[in-house]
């Protein structure tokens, strides 16, 4: 799982031009920017997120169903392809949701919505924020910890021979769902926070440039 996270983001990363015009072709969303999700309604980019979500379940499903005729001996190259499948769908999310990853300080955002939608806490490792090279392999080895325990758990039906392709097509399709719906709440309470700001900031700007006694 270690090695499948951090192939997933080194080598699978998500093209986020490649995905803007995707957004814009098939998603119909009216932006030449991500900066430009930040004039829509809400309820629209949920929608889109709920789309990307579903498409995650869906690939995932059918890797695992592949793996799932394989039983126990498909484990380990299965977690890897699960690994950049989940992660390619976080790095969409948070694409759709206004968020890019160009610096470093966006790509250790990235990783603490990973952490989030693993349902691992963090909070000691965010006082190494900063140092990226340090921060991303520590949340890498938190966030495989957890979800190798969990998928290992659940994936113990897969010694049924014949109904291993069922379980296998099952379990990746639940666990990309939880996954990514849990970081879709990560990165759109920051969403909100953003147009928050940005809100009470026009708001001091007309205050100041107001007339007095107006």
């Amino acid at each position: 799982m270690v090695r499948g996270l951090t192939r997933a983001y080194a080598t699978v990363r998500v093209n986020p031009d490649k995905f803007l015009l995707q957004l814009r072709a098939a998603y119909r969303m009216p932006i030449s920017g991500y900066h430009g999700v930040y004039s829509l309604e809400i309820g629209e980019i949920d929608t889109v997120a709920d789309s990307v979500i579903r498409s995650g379940m869906k690939i995932a499903a059918v890797e695992g169903a592949g793996f799932g005729l394989g039983g126990l001996i498909t484990i380990v190259p299965d977690l890897g392809i699960l690994s950049a499948i989940t992660m390619r769908t976080i790095e969409k999310l948070s694409l759709v949701y206004g968020f890019e990853f160009k610096t470093d300080d966006d790509i250790a955002e990235l990783w603490v919505a990973a952490a989030s939608a693993a349902g691992v806490d963090i909070s000691r490792e965010l006082l190494e924020k900063e140092v990226v090279n340090k921060f991303v392999p520590r949340v890498i080895q938190r966030i495989a910890a957890k979800a190798s325990a969990e998928v290992v758990e659940k994936w113990a039906g897969r010694m049924i021979p014949l109904a291993s392709a069922a379980i296998g097509a099952g379990l990746n399709y639940w666990f990309v769902k939880a996954w990514g719906e849990r970081a879709k709440h990560h990165f759109r309470q920051r969403h909100l926070t953003v147009r928050e700001r940005a809100r009470q900031g026009r708001i001091e700007h007309a205050q100041e440039i107001l007339p007095a006694g107006s």
